[in-house]
């Protein structure tokens, strides 16, 4: 009896998820016209609603009869919240009557609804965050020195928090019920029809025969997949299964081959065409078409993926790892293999086009996705039931994916609304001012730990979220660009999830490598520092965010290219051969004036990785049960 009730409330939950994925492609495409707030409303609804049916109120009773009375308790009250400020929002909006006791209670239950949704969904961090923000209106005026401010009543902020565009329903809730779901769905389209394991074949094809083929297998492999997913921890756990046993029957030690799948999974977030779910919202709130963004980033992530390359390759050389033999079935012709993968190549390659000539970027995905099921179609040479099979269970996993997003941005439009209503954004930033005395460089490094701080044991899309609203705003406040200034806390929201002592995607492969989780976080640290480091590079050198003429960038781009190789030699400590101390911080010295965008340090830094490279002694390698307890 009870197995059957499961299946009910299953099915029920999968019919929920199909209905507001397809709601949502049917608004994207016209046949659905409704408002902006009645579609974030309704977003916001659903979303709260498959939460509170899937995920438990505490662990040890998941399962039970009753949490799952709990479960529908929340969504039966989400719906009715829900429904009672749609019937309301547009007579307040447009002054025909104005917020009474009713909507103050309906929305404070929300935003409760909300602080539970976000501790369920995202982890009880946000949800304290979230909830210091909430009530610092509260007891602000009693604060004081710069932390003081004029205090709010308990009405006026739930007034503003739920029948305004400044709070809950603000822009983050907006970006994730327009572009985030379309995308959602999109790579959930991608997989269902077979993408995912088309981008291994071909991630594996184009490394065969190479010296640590199978860490770079898993570094383009994770970047393709990784651009679409939007959670470092999620892609480790979807890719790490089959990348990380195949870098450890390589010769990798467990803790490098966890380290590695961490760092590129986490990169996948920075890597255009689509940047994971945080790049969309940037856009939204900088005010600049999602084209200058994916510019923007092209070249500092081409940079972190080749330093990453360069990090696997002369580990293999310091490991004495070499190429394996190619298996007899793994012998396809590179050509062969992508034309099978056209289906696939076409839509990816739509979707850049429209975006580059453009297009929103939710129209393009809801493109691509038909062109994709038309070049299925046409590369299959049938049409049966099975497309619409799987087309269903893509709307439904695509929909199901974007719950922990939404949520997490329902919840940033709280610490959004407390910060503009406060002014404590501004102080925030003042503060960050005042500590560096004025110093571009004290402030960018100010921001820098913030922003790690922040975004530790959050998401990427969470952790951008609270740092575009409460740290970005420094950097803007010094003359610094605002695109710009927010690509510099987004890579530092993204690597959070690779710093220790708190990187939820060096736990996950950690699990899956069967390694200390210690070595693994700070592995993983190493591997990325290219990704700590660039973020100060493009803030001095605008060429490598294509920003100046094409004469600087392509400068930017090969002395970048170098730089980022004499890092890699630096954290792996070889070269021709295993580098002493000396060389080692030579070679990293290099890197730093290579990767910083001036003539003299490009010169100084090509003399000096020129000594290290004729000075060392080709071939020195260490051997393989030394690294097993080594980086």
């Amino acid at each position: 009896m009870r197995d059957k009730l499961n299946l009910v409330f299953e099915n029920a939950v999968n019919v929920l998820a199909f209905s507001i994925g397809l709601f949502h492609l049917l608004n994207v495409s016209g046949l659905l016209v409704l408002s902006t707030r009645d579609v974030r409303i309704f977003h916001l609804l659903m979303m709260l609603a498959l939460l509170f049916l899937t995920r438990a109120s505490f662990q040890r009773i998941a399962g039970s009869t009753f949490d799952r009375i709990i479960g529908v308790v929340l969504t039966l009250l989400s719906v009715g919240s829900c429904a009672f400020i749609m019937s309301r929002w547009l007579d307040i909006a447009m002054g025909f009557d104005s917020a009474g006791q009713m909507d103050v209670w309906i929305g404070l239950l929300l935003i409760v609804l909300v602080l539970e949704g976000a501790r369920r969904g995202v982890g009880l961090v946000l949800a304290i965050i979230c909830l210091f923000f909430f009530t610092y209106p509260f007891y602000s005026q009693y604060l004081p020195g710069v932390l003081g401010a004029r205090g709010y009543s308990v009405a006026r902020v739930s007034e503003l928090l739920t029948t305004t565009s400044q709070g809950i329903f603000g822009i983050p809730l907006g970006v994730s019920s327009t572009y985030i779901i379309l995308f959602s769905m999109y790579g959930a389209f991608l997989s269902a029809f077979g993408a995912g394991d088309f981008f291994f074949k071909l991630a594996n094809r184009l490394t065969r025969g190479m010296r640590a083929a199978g860490a770079k297998t898993a570094v383009i492999f994770s970047t393709l997949l990784g651009m679409i997913s939007g959670s470092a921890a999620g892609n480790v756990a979807v890719t790490g299964t089959l990348t990380i046993p195949m870098m450890k029957k390589e010769g990798y030690a467990p803790h490098q081959a966890g380290a590695i799948e961490a760092v590129v999974s986490t990169g996948g977030q920075i890597m255009p065409p689509v940047m994971g779910a945080a790049a969309f919202i940037m856009a939204e709130i900088v005010g600049v078409p999602y084209a200058n963004v994916m510019q923007a980033a092209l070249i500092p992530a081409l940079l972190f993926f080749a330093s990453l390359f360069f990090v696997v390759h002369l580990q293999a050389g310091r490991s004495g790892i070499e190429p394996l033999e190619t298996e007899e079935d793994d012998d396809e012709p590179l050509w062969i293999v992508i034309g099978k993968g056209g289906q696939y190549i076409i839509p990816f390659l739509t979707l850049i086009l429209m975006m580059v000539n453009g297009y929103s970027p939710f129209k393009a995905s809801f493109i691509s996705i038909l062109v994709l099921i038309a070049a299925h179609i046409i590369w299959t040479r049938r049409i049966s039931l099975n497309i619409l099979t799987k087309s269903a269970q893509a709307i439904t996993s695509g929909a199901k994916a974007v719950v922990p997003i939404a949520i997490a941005c329902a919840a940033a439009g709280i610490i959004a609304g407390t910060l503009g209503i406060t002014g404590l954004g501004s102080k925030i930033s003042g503060l960050i001012l005042a500590a560096s005395g004025g110093i571009t460089f004290f402030a960018l490094l100010f921001t820098m730990l913030t922003a790690i701080i922040l975004g530790m044991g959050l998401p990427t899309t969470a952790a951008y979220l609270i740092l575009a609203t409460v740290v970005a705003p420094a950097l803007a406040n010094m003359g610094v660009p605002l695109l710009t200034a927010h690509l510099f806390v987004f890579f530092y929201g993204c690597v959070s999830t690779i710093t220790p002592p708190v990187a939820l995607a060096s736990y996950v492969a950690a699990g899956i490598a069967k390694a200390d989780i210690n070595k693994v976080g700070w592995t993983a640290f190493s591997y990325g520092i290219t990704c700590y480091i660039l973020p100060f590079m493009f803030f001095f050198g605008p060429a490598l965010l294509m920003q100046t003429g094409v004469p600087q960038i392509l400068m930017a781009i090969v002395t970048g290219g170098l730089g980022v190789f004499c890092v890699a030699a630096f954290v792996t400590g070889f070269l021709r051969g295993e580098l002493p101390l000396l060389p080692r911080l030579a070679t990293g010295l290099a890197g730093l004036l290579l990767l910083y965008q001036d003539m003299i340090t490009d010169g100084i830094g090509l003399v000096l990785i020129a000594a290290v490279w004729f000075l060392t002694s080709p071939g020195t390698k260490s051997s393989r049960k030394d690294e097993q307890h080594g980086i």
